[in-house]
C-alpha cells in the first residue's frame, strides 16, 4: 500500500496493470486477517472496480504455498478449469502491455498442464533475486519457452557473476500461472501435508473460524518455488522484457527511480551536500546528508532507517526485533486510512493522544462512545456535523467542541471540501479499541 514510483500505490498499480485484459480477469486479494479490512478501505480509491475484488484470508502467514493453496481451494471450488495467475503486490513493471502480451503466452501454455513462470534477462549480478535456468525447449511451442532446468535461491556475488556469464539463467520474477486444478495436483505429489489440511478444510463446509485458524496454524511456513517447482517436472519458463523489478530489493530502485550524476536516487524533502552511490528517500520531514558513500537513508512518518548498501536487507532482522519486543511499531502507522477519509497520530504521551482527522465529503463516522477518555476537538478546514448526545450542530473552522466520556457521538462531513479536525484524547486508556459501536455506515462492530 506503498506509493513508491509517485503514480499509485504498489497495490493498485498490480491490479490496474489487468485492465483489458482478455478474457476478463476476476481479482482475488490473498492477506491475513489483520490487514484485511485495511486492504478494503485501501481499494476504494479503484471506485466501482474495488467493489468486485475478493479476499481470502489467512488466519496467519505462511509463506506463499500455504497461500497460494488456499487461494487454488477456493477457486477451485468454482471452476476446477480456472487458471491462476499469481502476481506479488510489490513489483513494479514498465511496459504494460508487453506484460499482458507475455500472460496471453502463459495461459495458452499453462492449459497445457505446465506450471509458468517468467524469467528476467538479469541486468547485474543481483543477489537478493533467485535464479531459473533456461533448459530445452518445449516441443510445438511457437514461443520462446522452456522447461526449467533448476532454480538456484538468493546466491552469493560471486555465485550470481558465474550464473550470468552460463546466459540461460534468468531472475525468478514470482510471477505465476497454472491450471488450479494442477498446482492442487503438485501440492498434494510434494506437498501432502499441506494437501491433507487443504483437504480438511475444505470437507468441513460449516468449519468454525477456531478450527479454520488451527488447522492452518499446523502447517508450516514455506514458499511454493521450494516446496513445489523446484521439485515439480512440469515448470516451464518465459523470458520477458517488460521492465520487471522486484521492490523488495533495495538496488531495485536503481532500475525504476534512476540515478543522479554522483549516482545518487533522491525523492523527497532533501538537502544533500557531495554524496555518492546513496539512496535517499524523504516524507515531508526534511532531511540533510552531507557525504555519504553507498548509503541508504529512508525517512517515513513511521520511523527512519539509515543503512549501509552492504547491509541494508538485514532491516528483516530489524523487524524480527520489533516483533520479539513487542513493540507497536511493529503494527501500528502514524497515518491510517478509514473508509470515510484517514487519521495521523501526531503525539502520544501518558494520557492523551493527538490527531489530525480527515474526513472526506459526505462522509460520517460511527455513532460510538468511549469508556476511558474525553475528545476535543478543533476544526481547521470545512464543516463538522457533531452528533453528541442528544443534540446536534454544527462547529466551523477556528471553533472547537468537546465531547466528555461515555457520551455517545457522531462526527460528520455535510459538505463538499474534506474537513480537517485536530483531535486531542484525554484519559486514563487511549488506544483505537476504546470504543463501541452502535450504528456505523460500513457495518463495523
Amino acid at each position: 500500500m506503498l506509493n513508491i514510483l509517485g503514480e499509485d500505490t504498489l497495490l493498485r498499480q498490480t491490479i490496474k496493470r489487468l485492465d483489458g485484459f482478455h478474457p476478463p480477469v476476476s481479482i482475488w486479494i490473498v492477506t491475513i486477517k489483520s490487514l484485511a479490512q485495511d486492504i478494503r478501505f485501501h481499494l476504494q480509491a479503484l471506485g466501482k472496480k474495488a467493489e468486485k475484488i475478493r479476499i481470502i484470508i489467512e488466519p496467519s502467514g505462511k509463506n506463499t504455498a500455504p497461500a497460494i493453496g488456499l487461494a487454488a481451494l477456493t477457486l477451485n471450488r468454482i471452476s476446477p478449469d480456472s487458471i491462476m495467475m499469481v502476481m506479488p503486490s510489490d513489483h513494479a513493471i514498465k511496459d504494460t502491455k508487453e506484460f499482458q502480451d507475455g500472460l496471453q503466452k502463459a495461459v495458452q501454455i499453462a492449459e497445457e498442464g505446465y506450471l509458468v513462470t517468467f524469467g528476467i534477462k538479469p541486468s547485474r549480478p543481483e543477489t537478493a533475486y533467485g535464479y531459473v535456468q533456461a533448459g530445452r525447449p518445449v516441443p510445438n511451442s511457437k514461443d520462446m519457452i522452456f522447461h526449467v532446468e533448476k532454480f538456484v535461491e538468493k546466491p552469493d556475488l560471486e555465485r550470481a557473476e558465474a550464473l550470468i556469464l552460463q546466459g540461460n539463467f534468468y531472475w525468478n520474477s514470482g510471477i505465476f500461472v497454472w491450471k488450479t486444478s494442477k498446482i492442487l495436483k503438485e501440492i498434494n505429489t510434494y506437498l501432502p501435508w499441506l494437501d491433507k489440511g487443504l483437504k480438511k478444510i475444505d470437507e468441513l463446509k460449516d468449519l468454525k473460524e477456531e478450527v479454520f485458524q488451527e488447522i492452518y496454524a499446523s502447517f508450516k511456513s514455506i514458499s511454493i518455488d521450494y516446496g513445489v517447482l523446484e521439485r515439480s517436472q512440469d515448470v516451464v519458463v518465459i523470458p520477458a522484457s517488460f521492465g520487471w523489478s522486484d521492490l523488495g530489493s533495495w538496488t531495485a530502485l536503481d532500475d525504476v527511480l534512476g540515478r543522479d550524476e554522483r549516482g545518487n536516487i533522491l525523492q523527497g524533502n532533501i538537502v544533500d551536500l557531495g554524496s555518492e552511490n546513496s539512496t535517499i528517500l524523504a516524507c515531508d520531514r526534511l532531511i540533510a546528508t552531507i557525504g555519504l558513500r553507498d548509503m541508504v537513508v529512508v525517512d517515513t512518518p513511521d520511523a527512519t532507517l539509515v543503512s549501509s548498501k552492504e547491509k541494508v536487507q538485514d532491516v528483516r532482522k530489524v523487524v524480527e526485533g520489533l516483533k520479539r519486543d513487542h513493540r507497536e511499531e511493529h503494527l501500528v502507522h502514524r497515518t491510517v486510512e478509514r473508509p470515510w477519509g484517514s487519521y495521523t497520530v501526531l503525539e502520544k504521551g501518558p494520557r492523551y493522544k493527538i490527531k489530525r482527522v480527515v474526513l472526506q465529503p459526505k462522509a460520517k463516522l460511527s455513532l460510538q462512545i468511549h469508556h476511558h477518555r474525553s475528545e476535543h476537538w478543533v476544526v481547521i478546514s470545512g464543516t463538522a456535523r457533531v452528533t453528541r448526545g442528544e443534540e446536534s450542530y454544527d462547529v466551523h473552522p477556528n471553533e472547537s467542541t468537546f465531547i466528555p466520556i461515555s457520551v455517545k457521538h457522531r462526527l460528520e462531513n455535510p459538505g463538499l471540501i474534506a474537513l480537517q479536525i485536530i483531535e486531542v484524547q484525554n484519559g486514563d486508556y487511549v488506544e483505537e479499541d476504546d470504543i463501541e459501536r452502535f450504528d456505523d455506515d460500513f457495518g463495523r462492530k
